[in-house]
């Protein structure tokens, strides 16, 4: 065996409980990390690496296969697997900026509120309900990011809580304790320590209502009015609206490929808060790449910046894994990720969490207890007996595979009516894609006329605050029964058609 069979065969563990396909990842993971496996080296074929280790060469295959969609290795074929240059590189990315930057941008800052009028609402308030994304309908085809409430296992539920009904304590009739009900906390911690490679002990996990308050909770507490903060352009409309009504000043960060791709004037003036969804980003869906992930990590460590990482749908990936956390990859404690269980259950469950650093566990119990008195105990102790028992996994596994038939059904729908004339776009994950449209249509007339038409999407327009840069619309599938997927985009096929072609200049009109 060579040099680094001889280290992975010393610490693989083949009693442990942990399967060895996860004790196999994570050390090549630690070993590309560490340098142990140095940018350029080649791994050994899996047939090699199997007999080295006397383990399933469909282990090794696995294994492998994580790290090309994770971005540890590159794999060529013929050539072979390498490891990848995902180093962060101080000059080019300007981690440090100079000296006065932060002292000049705070020079130049005013608050709106200093040049207008006082009125009935505030103006961060009318700036809210002006730039609103909420939407009246919330369901239907082809409205995303809503799963299908119908499969939901309601009877278990049901079940569940009649049980504990039956025998409530006081316990759980009245406030919640700071952080939340803590067998929930230790349930959620050991799935999402398995789900999705997330470092955390139950003490860190705290109990809120979604996604918002999180968010919420997080600038509350480590930021001040009119403190920075970078968001993705284009990002989630909710998210961009909880940040900017508590008084930050957001800088959109372009999104490429590899995801957040901040440029040299960004990085000579550090962010307080960094909001990114790196794992499936919203509303485009490319991952974040490794490099980027360890820049943005590193850049965070020096300036100090608090990272939220909004993993919101990432339990829904075809094809491939769920790629694995950022903040299972964050050695400085500067990650705050937060999730929800509404789109894997039902959105009306109104139970999220956030996963915090060891040092600040016992602020966010303070701070969550203290500005919104939290409850829904009784809830929490069903979720917690719901995953316990192993309902959420088996629940996610049967939605990822009947999403992952509708969202074919829907790709299939898409190229009868256009061929390859629209790109779909972020489909590899999630419970929608982005369909894109010409550069001359108008996303937010689509999306109007759609719904004359009664089919809900979304305009891609509504997610950028700044130019925007790709035109199209957001197109769910996983409210929608297969039956009527062909019916109902056939009849968004006939808005497009009018918007995008009927009414486009000759030269973009297709031809028969």
């Amino acid at each position: 065996m060579d040099i680094l069979s001889d280290w992975l065969s010393a610490q693989l563990d083949k009693d442990s409980a942990e399967p060895a396909y996860r004790q196999l990842l994570q050390l090549m993971q630690q070993a590309i990390l560490t340098g142990r496996l140095a940018p350029g080296t080649k791994l050994p074929s899996s047939r090699t690496l199997a007999l080295d280790l006397d383990i399933a060469r469909n282990t090794v295959l696995h294994v492998y296969d994580q790290l090309s969609a994770e971005g540890y290795v590159i794999s060529s074929t013929g050539s072979g697997t390498y490891v990848a240059d995902t180093r962060p590189d101080s000059a080019a990315v300007g981690l440090r900026p100079p000296a006065g930057a932060n002292a000049s941008a705070e020079a130049g800052s005013t608050t709106a509120a200093a040049a207008c009028p006082r009125g009935d609402m505030s103006v961060r308030g009318q700036r809210l309900i002006d730039e609103a994304g909420v939407s009246a309908k919330q369901w239907g085809a082809f409205m995303p990011g809503v799963p299908d409430v119908a499969e939901f296992p309601s009877r278990t539920w049901s079940r569940l809580q009649s049980r504990l009904w039956r025998s409530a304590s006081h316990d759980l009739l009245t406030y919640a304790p700071g952080g939340g009900y803590r067998p929930l906390r230790r349930a959620l911690s050991d799935y999402l320590r398995v789900a999705r490679s997330v470092r955390c002990s139950p003490d860190q996990i705290i109990i809120t209502t979604g996604i918002h308050q999180s968010m919420d909770l997080a600038v509350r507490l480590l930021a001040d009015v009119g403190d920075r903060a970078w968001v993705e352009e284009p990002c989630y409309w909710g998210a961009r609206s909880v940040l900017q009504s508590s008084g930050l000043k957001l800088a959109p960060i372009p999104i490429d490929d590899e995801g957040l791709n901040p440029g040299e004037a960004d990085l000579c003036e550090p962010p307080r808060i960094a909001l990114v969804t790196p794992s499936h980003q919203y509303p485009l869906g490319m991952v974040m790449s490794l490099a980027r992930r360890r820049m943005l990590l590193e850049y965070a460590r020096q300036h100090k910046v608090w990272i939220i990482e909004d993993d919101y749908d990432s339990e829904f990936r075809y094809g491939s894994r769920p790629i694995a956390s950022l903040q299972g990859l964050d050695n400085a404690d500067r990650v705050i990720y937060v999730g929800s269980l509404g789109k894997m259950l039902f959105p009306g469950l109104r139970i999220g969490y956030m996963v915090v650093p060891e040092r600040l566990a016992a602020t966010f119990r303070t701070g969550v207890a203290e500005l919104y008195r939290e409850g829904q105990l009784m809830q929490q102790a069903v979720l917690a007996e719901f995953i316990m028992d192993g309902y959420l996994t088996s629940h996610v596994r049967r939605m990822r595979t009947l999403y992952g038939e509708r969202r074919q059904l829907l790709i299939d729908a898409v190229t009868r009516h256009f061929g390859d004339a629209l790109p779909v776009m972020g489909d590899e994950a999630g419970l929608h894609f982005v369909l894109g449209l010409p550069e001359h249509c108008d996303d937010r007339a689509v999306t109007a006329d759609a719904l004359d038409n009664g089919v809900i999407v979304r305009p891609l327009a509504s997610y950028y605050s700044r130019t925007q840069e790709r035109k199209g619309i957001l197109t769910g599938y996983a409210c929608v029964p297969h039956e009527q997927i062909d019916p109902a985009f056939a009849t968004l096929a006939r808005v497009i058609e009018e918007h995008a072609f009927t009414r486009a200049p000759h030269a973009l009109r297709r031809t028969a």
